[in-house]
C-alpha cells in the first residue's frame, strides 16, 4: 500500500504555534501535516548535560505537544544529526513538503542548505519563511544597497519602515489547526536524549514591567525586567506581537528590540564577526589572557563589587542584568586585557538568552573591537557604576552575602588597569 502523502512543519527558533509564519502556510497545504522538533545531536554534545536551555526547549515541547494532543495530533520529536534524522524521516513518510522558518546563524544557513538539497532528492519542496525578526537579511539598507553598520541610521531606517506597514500582521494558524495530521506519536523524555534536569529555570515572561522600562532599565536592584530574552531566542513569543506592543507601550524598549536586528544583520553580512573582530585594525591588541585573572572574573571573586555580583548571578541563574553585563564585559576586556573571546564563550555557556548574534556583537562593542563600539579609550569603572546604579548596595549584597563582613581588595587598580589598557590598544591598532 501506498504511504500517505505529508507536509513536514519543522520547529527550530519557533517554539508556539501560534502567530508563527512557516506554520500557517505549512496548515495550508493539501496535505496532513507532521509537526516536528529534533534535537540536534551537533549541538548538543558540546554542552553539559544538565544544560538548562534544553530542559526549557524540552518543557516548551511539552506545551506543544499538550496543545496538539487537545486536537487529536502530536509532536514527532528525533533525537540525532538533522542530516540523518531527515535521511530516515523520507525512508518513514511519504514527504511531499517541508516547512520551516529561517535561521540566519551560519551553522543554521549551511544545515538548512543541506536539507533543502536532500528534500530536492526526495522529491520533496522545500518552503521557508521569515518569522524570528521583522525585517531579515537585507531588507534595511542603505542607499547604495550595502548593510549598516552603525546602529542609528539603521534604527531610524527600521522604524520609517515599520512605521509604513504597522501594525505589523499576526498569522492566525488556529483557523488551520485541523489540518494537522491525526497521530500519537512517542514523546521522547528528557534523559532519552541523555539530559537531566538542572536547577536553573527559565522565568516566565512578564510584559507589565514594559512601560517603565526607560526609568528603570540600569537599575539592577529594581526586579523590572521583562524576562523575554530567552522566551525571544527560542520563539516562545513572536516578535510581531511584541513589537506591535512595544511601539504602542514604550520606545526604549522597542529600540532594544531593533538592535537585536541590527546584530542579525552583522552577523549574516559579515559572518566573520563570530570569530574575528569587525574592525580588523584591533587584531593587533596584544591581549594578557591570563588563566588565573579569567578565573577569578568568571567565580566573581575579582574584589570589584557590582563584577562579582554580575558574574555569580549568571552562574546561579543563567541571567544578568543589561547594565551589569556592559560592566562585566568591559573589565574582562579592558581591566584585565583578556580577549572578548574568552568572554563569549563563557556567555554562551551559561546565558539562558544566548543568541550568537547578540552576544558576538555586545561583546565587541564593549571590547571596543565591533561595529559601532565603545570607543577604545572608555574604560567603565566599576566603582563608579555601582554608585550610579546599585547605591544602596540592594543588588550586590543579594549576590555578595560576604560583602558587609570586609569585602576583598580589587585585583587590580583601576587607574592603573585604564591606563594599561589605552596604551595596549594605542599600541595595537593596525595603522
Amino acid at each position: 500500500m501506498d504511504k500517505q502523502q505529508v507536509t513536514i512543519f519543522w520547529f527550530r527558533r519557533d517554539l508556539r504555534l501560534e502567530d508563527n509564519v512557516a506554520l500557517f502556510h505549512a496548515l495550508q497545504s493539501k496535505y496532513p501535516v507532521i509537526p516536528l522538533f529534533i534535537f540536534d545531536t551537533d549541538i548538543l554534545n558540546s554542552l553539559s548535560k544538565n544544560d538548562a536551555r534544553v530542559g526549557f526547549i524540552h518543557e516548551s515541547l511539552q506545551k506543544i505537544n499538550a496543545q496538539l494532543n487537545a486536537i487529536g495530533s502530536s509532536l514527532l520529536i528525533k533525537n540525532g544529526t538533522t542530516t540523518s534524522v531527515w535521511e530516515s524521516l523520507f525512508q518513514e513518510f511519504s514527504i511531499s513538503e517541508v516547512f520551516f522558518n529561517k535561521d540566519y546563524e551560519p551553522y543554521a544557513v549551511k544545515r538548512d542548505l543541506a536539507i533543502e538539497a536532500l528534500a530536492k532528492v526526495n522529491n520533496a519542496a522545500c518552503f521557508s519563511f521569515k518569522d524570528q525578526v521583522v525585517f531579515e537579511e537585507l531588507e534595511i539598507t542603505k542607499s547604495d544597497g550595502l548593510p549598516y553598520t552603525i546602529y542609528t541610521p539603521y534604527k531610524n531606517k527600521w522604524l520609517e519602515k515599520y512605521r509604513s506597514m504597522a501594525p505589523l500582521v499576526e498569522y492566525d494558524t488556529k483557523s488551520y489547526f485541523s489540518n494537522f495530521c491525526k497521530s500519537n506519536f512517542y514523546f521522547l523524555t528528557l534523559q532519552q536524549i541523555d539530559f537531566e534536569e538542572s536547577n536553573i529555570k527559565v522565568i516566565p515572561h512578564n510584559l507589565t514591567q514594559i512601560s517603565n522600562y526607560h526609568e528603570t532599565r540600569d537599575f539592577p536592584a529594581i526586579d523590572s525586567t521583562s524576562y523575554l530574552s530567552p522566551h525571544l531566542r527560542f520563539g516562545t513569543v513572536s516578535i510581531r506581537k511584541l513589537v506591535n506592543w512595544a511601539a504602542r507601550k514604550n520606545d526604549v524598549f522597542l529600540s532594544e528590540l531593533i538592535w537585536r536586528e541590527f546584530f542579525m544583520q552583522i552577523l549574516f553580512s559579515f559572518p566573520k564577526v563570530v570569530s574575528h573582530n569587525f574592525k580588523s585594525a584591533y587584531d593587533g591588541i596584544q591581549w594578557r589572557n591570563n588563566e588565573e585573572d579569567f578565573k577569578r572574573w568568571c567565580t566573581g571573586t575579582t574584589g570589584y563589587p557590582m563584577v562579582d555580583a554580575g558574574m555569580r548571578q549568571l552562574n546561579e541563574t543563567g541571567y544578568m542584568h543589561n547594565r551589569v553585563r556592559m560592566v562585566v564585559a568591559s573589565f574582562l576586556c579592558k581591566h584585565l586585557l583578556i580577549n572578548w573571546q574568552w568572554g563569549e564563550a563563557y556567555f554562551a555557556e551559561k546565558l539562558l538568552d544566548y543568541d550568537l548574534s547578540a552576544n558576538v556583537g555586545n561583546w565587541q562593542w564593549a571590547a571596543g573591537t565591533g561595529c559601532d563600539a565603545a570607543p577604545y579609550f572608555r574604560v567603565f569603572n566599576p566603582d563608579i557604576q555601582l554608585k550610579k546604579f546599585d547605591e544602596k548596595g540592594i543588588y550586590i549584597r543579594k549576590w555578595i552575602p560576604e560583602f558587609d563582613l570586609g569585602y576583598g581588595k580589587p585585583m587590580v587598580d583601576h587607574a592603573f588597569a585604564r591606563d594599561r589598557a589605552i596604551a595596549t590598544y594605542k599600541a595595537g591598532i593596525l595603522k
